[in-house]
């Protein structure tokens, strides 16, 4: 993203602003704001990582007087010390304000019903979408998550025209669609998805069973929470809201910017946040950024879709994996459905990849030849010999929240 001059103006004040916390007191301890006068300078700012967040718990993050706070929440992480994100009145309007604009890039309206299905409480997002699409005017069912049949009976009777939820979720409520035969008394018209990236085969077997148009959206609880970039009607990546945080990409490894078109893990200032502002923090989220204008008309930079984390990463036999590259790889080929699981064990001194995968196809013989495509076009592509095994469709776990791809039980 280009660095302006007004951008930079707002970063010194942002790194004023975050020294009132202790954490940032601490962290930039030798750094004057006054000193950034150039990108350069900017570059200079040592990063920002989660676990200096946890290390900051409960309050360390707080650049503000305790009765400025209005809100708390939490990242959804189920490990470890939990990250503590602390809202003034006004993080909370702008994070609105973001996400009304996400609902308008889609296309909602006043005239929509919004089906909301990811959790309430310390997480971000029930109460993300909730609050924007109250701020544009459309009518609000906070389901939260769950209950797969009061969640349809609601979906039906009060005709829901917007889904909200994780890819994960909004293809078990695809399935459960198709299994009860009730499309014909949906009127979903628009998806708003998020929380965790998902294959062009998943998007394709959720827009084919809901019947409704997919937006891409999203976010992080440290950086407000999700709503600070959605996709448009080109399809064509996520527009950044860059009026409120300034983002880089970085190498994982080096911690030096791209080229611009390569991909690297996202870096983010914020530029306006009160209550825990955060610079150059690194969301581990890999992308690159997408040049030039988009169709839509829109003013904002993209990224492009998530390829995964930099910390999802494993390493095989000397290869590196991400699972964006399996869904990738696994959308190129026929017959394999959107649904897949690795598991990567240490057995006789050797480590062996498995790669479950849903499929449709019922004939042992071509199956059989399904399986052999898959091992060949892994060996070809990623540089590893997996051993497939193909299972029929509903076979792999669905899961409500976020669903687990890659499973390491070597450590």
């Amino acid at each position: 993203m280009q660095m302006t001059t007004e951008i930079l103006k707002q970063i010194v004040q942002s790194v004023k602003h975050a020294k009132n916390s202790r954490f940032y007191k601490k962290h930039f301890a030798d750094i004057d704001a006054e000193d950034i006068k150039t990108y350069a300078d900017f570059k200079k700012l040592p990063f920002t990582e989660k676990d200096d967040l946890r290390a900051a718990y409960p309050l360390g993050l707080t650049a503000v007087a305790d009765e400025e706070i209005i809100r708390i929440h939490s990242s959804s992480g189920t490990t470890g010390t939990p990250v503590i994100i602390p809202y003034t009145r006004q993080d909370v309007d702008d994070w609105t304000e973001m996400f009304k604009r996400c609902y308008l890039t889609a296309g909602v309206t006043k005239k929509d019903r919004v089906h909301i299905t990811p959790g309430y409480g310390l997480w971000t997002a029930g109460i993300g979408f909730q609050s924007g699409a109250e701020r544009l005017g459309a009518m609000v069912i906070p389901m939260g998550p769950g209950n797969t049949d009061k969640q349809l009976k609601m979906m039906t009777d009060l005709e829901s025209t917007v889904l909200c939820a994780t890819s994960s979720y909004a293809l078990l409520l695809a399935e459960e669609i198709a299994k009860r035969g009730i499309k014909d008394k949906i009127r979903l018209r628009k998806g708003i998805i998020g929380s965790e990236r998902w294959g062009e085969k998943m998007r394709q077997r959720i827009t084919d069973e809901l019947g409704a148009e997919l937006y891409d959206i999203y976010g992080l609880t440290e950086i407000y929470g999700p709503g600070i970039g959605i996709s448009c009607e080109g399809k064509c990546g996520i527009h950044m809201w860059t009026d409120y945080f300034y983002y880089e990409i970085i190498d994982p490894k080096s911690g030096k910017n791209v080229a611009e078109g390569e991909v690297g893990e996202l870096v983010i200032t914020t530029l306006k946040k009160e209550g825990a502002p955060l610079i150059r923090y690194r969301t581990h989220d890999l992308t690159r950024e997408l040049p030039g204008e988009c169709a839509c008309g829109s003013p904002y930079p993209r990224i492009d879709t998530l390829i995964g984390r930099s910390d999802d990463m494993v390493k095989v036999k000397g290869a590196i994996i991400y699972p964006g590259m399996v869904d990738m790889l696994l959308s190129k080929t026929e017959g394999v459905s959107s649904e897949y699981q690795i598991m990567i064990d240490h057995l006789n001194g050797r480590d062996i990849f498995r790669i479950f995968f849903e499929t449709p196809l019922t004939d042992k013989d071509t199956i059989k030849e399904l399986e052999r495509t898959v091992e060949t076009a892994f060996k070809n592509s990623l540089g590893i010999t997996p051993e497939p095994k193909a299972v029929s469709i509903g076979d792999l776990p669905r899961s409500e929240k976020k669903s687990t791809r890659i499973f390491d039980n070597r450590y």
